[in-house]
């Protein structure tokens, strides 16, 4: 019987691979470590029959422009709300507002920006919830952004609450009215939210955690775009937007081309890569002679 192993180191953030009792492989991607215990067992481990995952079958910048298309389906009504989920760091949240922007969305998330008495029409409009909300803040969110649509952006506590989870299913449902109801009594008395409205905006749910993580009846209320990625596929989708003209523009393209050289000469040992990563070692590129040291240094220490 053919001996080896697999296992997730959670300090160093690696797989491990060992093959008759010795490690042939420590790497951030898995199929690297199947290839060494390959190799290592002159080909008795054969990994090539596993299925491809979505994140394999899809081009990460395919998989991006699908967002586009699903908010672009946000945006005209067709379609209630979005789930979009993956690691941070990769541009979900600026695919979204970009193409909130592209079909004429006015951003109210900071309204002190707006003279008062600015007359606005909510159906062209979208609002961005950061952060922790409670169930009763969601409530009113939803309340006072009706009409709009509503982005939460790494605002899990409203994805975890159960009461914040059942007003999520109202406001959600297919149904000709969404009516969502708060009927608990305020403890001080006078509250200015009616106890049920019928909610006519749009949701967009921005989050890092995986889609298993996420209630199931939020996930059959929405559509779906997951945006896991290989170590690869982050350089790929880090190579497309460094061609962006909008991309630290200031800098020259000849330091983001030497940047993503060294993060994809160095991927296996890397920390983290995510554009911080890439904008990171970009100014350093652009700042410093010999940049590559103190690049190294950062990307790996």
């Amino acid at each position: 019987m053919t001996n080896y192993e697999i296992s997730f180191d959670k300090k160093t953030g690696k797989f491990v691979g060992t093959y008759e009792g010795a490690i042939v492989k420590r790497s951030q991607e898995k199929r690297f470590v199947e290839k060494a215990i390959f190799l290592a067992s002159n080909g008795k481990v054969n990994f090539s029959l596993q299925d491809e995952s979505p994140a394999t079958k899809f081009d990460i910048n395919q998989r991006f422009s699908f967002v586009e298309k699903l908010v672009d389906m946000v945006c005209s009504g067709v379609q209630s709300s979005a789930l979009i989920t993956g690691e941070g760091g990769l541009g979900k949240t600026y695919t979204v507002t970009e193409t909130l922007a592209k079909h004429k969305y006015t951003d109210i998330s900071d309204l002190a920006e707006f003279q008062v008495g600015t007359k606005l029409n909510m159906k062209k409009c979208y609002t961005t919830v950061k952060g922790f909300s409670t169930a009763k803040g969601l409530y009113r969110t939803l309340y006072e952004n009706n009409d709009a649509v509503i982005v939460f952006d790494d605002c899990d506590s409203i994805l975890k609450d159960p009461v914040a989870l059942n007003i999520l299913k109202g406001a959600l449902d297919s149904y000709g009215k969404r009516i969502i109801s708060w009927n608990a009594e305020s403890a001080l008395g006078g509250d200015d939210l009616p106890r049920s409205f019928n909610f006519t905006g749009r949701v967009i749910f921005i989050s890092n955690l995986p889609q298993a993580k996420i209630d199931q009846a939020i996930r059959s209320r929405s559509m779906m775009i997951d945006l896991s990625m290989t170590t690869e596929q982050k350089i790929d989708r880090m190579s497309h937007i460094a061609l962006s003209k909008d991309f630290l523009p200031a800098l020259p393209k000849k330091n983001k081309e030497d940047a993503l050289e060294l993060i994809r000469e160095l991927k296996d040992d890397v920390k983290e890569i995510n554009l911080r990563t890439l904008i990171a070692v970009t100014k350093i590129a652009s700042a410093n002679k010999e940049w590559k040291d103190l690049a190294t240094y950062m990307l790996t220490a």
